[in-house]
This record gives structure tokens, C-alpha cells and sequence, in this order.
């Protein structure tokens, strides 16, 4: 008789625990589930390089690979906006992405300001110019962000915060291109490739600073793409693709799903 009280007895306590758990995860996910979630920015937001890409968003190239239909799809928010665009400056954001921001918007996610310190031309340059030309063209880069960059980060983060008064907002940064002294034999030298990862580092930190600054949660990707990057021999990056130049230096579809989609979890 004992011991089948206490059995019995375990039991209950065995069902309260996993009704407990149940009850906590049924929460979480109605929590998730109520959120209003609109995603802004630039490439790597709308997911150039990771292909699939919604033909009725044109020439902004938003893929169903991009992290942030991904983070929606997993989480069901009761709303989800994506405007983000390839090739969006800070001022494309003000000027055309914010439109469904409101009182109501729970959480926002934006990578912007690569294209304002000249992203494509950097890389156009290095790839086709000297090795001094390159060094030059990331300084000059570098000097942008320095001066005229946090303005404009300014301007768009305070327009977000207007809009959406109560939101999270998560702003994610971008990768190191490439790995050092890794597998690849040609194309760039390794002072190019120092010089255009140390260009990434000083955009992210300027970025970051900004984002705290406004009160926003910075998310860095460096860490998920660590042994990803360009030489790497696992890449997560597309090197120059000459059949489709738009997507170079983008991440491919598991360059989101590996590393901008748990960045952006983890933060949120």
C-alpha cells in the first residue's frame, strides 16, 4: 500500500511538472505568436545571394531564405511587414520602408549603412584596382563612417523610433568577408583581405555604437560566421560571381539560416 502511495504520488508530481512545462512553452509561443514584426533594411536583410527570391518584390530582391521570413515562418507573428530592399541606403529606409511601423509594432530588425559608406564600390575596387588602390578605397570608406556615417544612422533610427514608439528594435551588423590565411590561392592578396575585413570591424562598431546610443540591440554576426567567411573553405559567402555580380559578397541561403537567422533569435 506504501509503496503504491508513493508511486501515485510521483506520478502527480511527474504531471504537474511536464503541465507546468507545457503551460510555460504554450505561453511563449502565444507571447511570440502577438508580436507585430516588421523587417527594414538593405541586401542582407532582403537576402541577395541566398536565391528565391518573391518576384512581386522586383528589383528589392526579398527572398524566402532572407532571416527574416525565416524567423516568421518559425514563429507566426499575428503580423510581419518585410520591406527591406537590395541596395537600400538610410535614406531609402526613411524615405520608403517605414510605412507599416506604428504604435502597434512589438519588434523591428534592420541592417543598414553599408551602402552609405560605399560597400560596392569598395569591393569593385579591390577586385579590379591595385593593392594600393584597394587600401585607399577602404580608408576612404573608413572615413566616411567616421564623419558622415552616425549622422545619417541618427536620422533613420530616431525616424523608427517615432513611428514605433515601443518596439524592440535589433539592429544587425554585417560579417568579415574573409578568413585569413585561408584556402584560397588567388584573387585578392592577404593585405586586401586585411584591410576590407578590418573596413567590416569599423562599420560594425560605428553601427553599434549608434544602436546603443538610440537605446537599440545590437546583434553581430562575426561570431556565427567565423569559419564561414571567403577562404574559408566552408563559405557562407559568395565570392565574386560574375554570372550574377549583385550577388557577390552576399550570404548565400545558409549564410541566413546559419548565421544572420540565430543572431537575430538570440537577440530577439
Amino acid at each position: 500500500m506504501k509503496l503504491s502511495r508513493i508511486a501515485a504520488f510521483s506520478s502527480s508530481l511527474l504531471l504537474g511538472a511536464a503541465l507546468a512545462l507545457t503551460g510555460s512553452g504554450a505561453a511563449q509561443a502565444a507571447e511570440t505568436a502577438a508580436l507585430d514584426y516588421v523587417a527594414l533594411g538593405d541586401s542582407y536583410s532582403s537576402g541577395v545571394g541566398a536565391g528565391s527570391y518573391d518576384s512581386a518584390s522586383g528589383a528589392c530582391k526579398r527572398s524566402t531564405r532572407a532571416y527574416p521570413r525565416l524567423w516568421a515562418s518559425a514563429n507566426s507573428p499575428s503580423s510581419f511587414a518585410f520591406t527591406a530592399c537590395s541596395g537600400a541606403r538610410t535614406g531609402d529606409v526613411t524615405a520608403g520602408q517605414l510605412g507599416p511601423l506604428s504604435a502597434a509594432t512589438d519588434l523591428v530588425s534592420i541592417t543598414v549603412g553599408g551602402n552609405d559608406a560605399g560597400f560596392a564600390d569598395v569591393m569593385t575596387t579591390c577586385v579590379l584596382q591595385s593593392e594600393a588602390a584597394c587600401i585607399n578605397r577602404v580608408n576612404q570608406a573608413k572615413a566616411y563612417v567616421d564623419t558622415t556615417l552616425p549622422g545619417q544612422l541618427d536620422s533613420v533610427y530616431s525616424a523608427i523610433r517615432s513611428k514605433a514608439p515601443t518596439a524592440k528594435v535589433v539592429v544587425i551588423g554585417y560579417p568579415r568577408f574573409y578568413k585569413l590565411s585561408g584556402t584560397c590561392t588567388s584573387g585578392l592578396s592577404e593585405n586586401e583581405r586585411r584591410a576590407i575585413n578590418g573596413g567590416a570591424d569599423h562599420l560594425n562598431t560605428a553601427i553599434a555604437k549608434r544602436a546603443a546610443d538610440h537605446g537599440y540591440t545590437f546583434a553581430d554576426v562575426v561570431p556565427s560566421f567565423t569559419g564561414h567567411e571567403i577562404c574559408s573553405g566552408a563559405a557562407w559567402l559568395h565570392s565574386v560571381n560574375w554570372l550574377n555580380i549583385g550577388e557577390s559578397y552576399h550570404p548565400t541561403a545558409p549564410g541566413q539560416s546559419g548565421g544572420y537567422l540565430p543572431t537575430f533569435r538570440n537577440a530577439v
